[in-house]
């Protein structure tokens, strides 16, 4: 599925455009990866920068993000944990749960009833199903969630994680670009 990425006047600029090519890879693994890629494409650091942050005040980028391969680190055991929030505690839960280091995403999604109540997901990566099951327990009482149901759901497959792809719409002016599924 292909789908067209929010049109600016930025995006017909060479410029942002050599610099989302740059990152759709992800950032260089040096101290200062904004300078790396203002080298790589003919931009300063603080060029760089600023037009990132203008992509991202434009919407054409939604966020930029960490892929953390967990698996070669050494954790096998990694659970969605779907939470039935009730909605008035939803902000303040998830504020809560964001805090703890080993809660990788914490975001929320309506709930699908009957069948789905759940509303506030939370990933935890751990060494094995005790660990996360652990943490589990840590959020549940340091959060006050005793009365809050949930399920932990564990992975089974590892998928390839990777970010957006940008490429040139097909049919469409030097403004549009698509993100390439």
């Amino acid at each position: 599925m292909d789908m067209i990425v929010t049109p600016s006047p930025l995006l017909a600029d060479e410029r942002a455009q050599a610099l989302i090519s740059a990152i759709q890879d992800g950032l260089p693994l040096v101290p200062r990866p904004y300078a790396a890629i203002g080298e790589r494409i003919g931009l300063s650091e603080q060029e760089v920068i600023e037009c990132l942050r203008i992509l991202l005040e434009q919407g054409v980028i939604k966020r930029l993000g960490v892929v953390v391969r967990h698996r070669p680190l050494g954790y096998d055991a990694n659970a969605m944990v779907v939470w039935d929030v009730p909605d008035e505690r939803v902000q303040a839960l998830g504020v809560c749960l964001g805090r703890f280091p080993f809660v990788t995403l914490c975001y929320r999604r309506p709930r699908r009833l009957p069948v789905w109540p759940y509303n506030l997901f939370t990933m935890i990566h751990g060494r094995d199903r005790e660990q996360v099951l652990a943490r589990v327990a840590e959020l549940v009482d340091r959060c006050d969630l005793g009365d809050v149901p949930h399920q932990a759901l564990f992975s089974r497959q590892c998928f390839k994680q990777r970010g957006a792809r940008y490429g040139r719409a097909r049919g469409s002016d030097a403004g549009s670009l698509e993100v390439v599924q």
